[in-house]
């Protein structure tokens, strides 16, 4: 049998390995990396890096093309159900081919693999189509959200309130369902008008290039708004997170 790690590799900051991540790093025969194109080529690098460092030779890395997803359908769920239905093909294709039976393959996957992340939905898509059998383990990492509370030294949650987790698109769509929010892929700076709410945001956590913003929305909005156009435009790609948190009267 064919044996799979989806190792969570935290958000950026070498330091985030696990010593479990750190452990089956050294267990692993062949690294599958998915490339999302030159734009992100300093995120495939970073898995070099610790492949290199943690890796036990003689290891083999397989390389497949991420496939383009389209970003301008009006139907956004079918739209990322058909990238991923193709992604799938792909990474079964690396599966099939590149690894041998008794070896184990290893995704090295940002943040925890069950936070916003495809891989375990896709591996369950393979598995059901069962043209290649294999046992999947989850290697569980530092999520983006993880590493945003500890950079702003605040706590997820609070005594007897709620938190959501939910993404800029919903956010945009519904507006805010809790006191307490964690927003994550969000385009469009879906936080504009929240003026109730004090901000927590991160992009790029534990990497150089982290930033770092805090304060009351109606504040700090604009800052948010300019940083996040300019790292964009100067790196061609941005990872951000943050936290939504309901002011009380008296502090607005």
């Amino acid at each position: 049998m064919k044996r799979l790690l989806v190792i969570g590799i935290g958000a950026g900051d070498p330091d985030h390995l696990t010593l479990q991540a750190v452990k089956a790093i050294a267990a692993t025969d062949v690294f599958f990396i998915v490339d999302k194109g030159e734009i992100k080529h300093e995120l495939i690098q970073l898995r070099l890096d610790l492949i290199a460092e943690h890796g036990r030779r003689p290891y083999r890395i397989a390389e497949a093309r991420d496939p383009e997803r389209d970003r301008t359908a009006p139907a956004y769920t079918a739209a990322v159900e058909d990238w991923r239905s193709r992604r799938s093909l792909a990474c079964e294709a690396l599966i099939r081919d590149e690894l041998g039976a008794g070896e184990t393959g290893a995704f090295l996957v940002w943040g925890d693999p069950a936070v916003y992340d495809s891989t375990l939905a896709i591996l369950d898509e393979i598995r059901r189509r069962g043209n290649v059998a294999f046992d999947v383990e989850v290697v569980p990492g530092i999520s983006s959200v993880a590493a945003l509370t500890a950079r702003h030294r605040i706590g997820l949650t609070q005594v007897g309130r709620p938190t959501h987790l939910t993404t800029g698109r919903r956010l945009a769509e519904q507006g805010p369902t809790a006191d307490d929010m964690v927003v994550m892929l969000d385009a469009h700076n879906s936080f504009t008008g929240l003026d109730d709410f004090h901000i927590y945001w991160g992009a790029y956590l534990g990497t150089p290039d982290e930033i770092l913003v805090s304060g009351p929305v109606p504040e700090v909005g604009e800052r948010i708004r300019r940083l996040r156009a300019e790292a964009r435009d100067r790196k061609g790609w941005i990872m951000d997170t943050y936290l939504l948190r309901r002011r009380s009267p008296e502090d607005r």
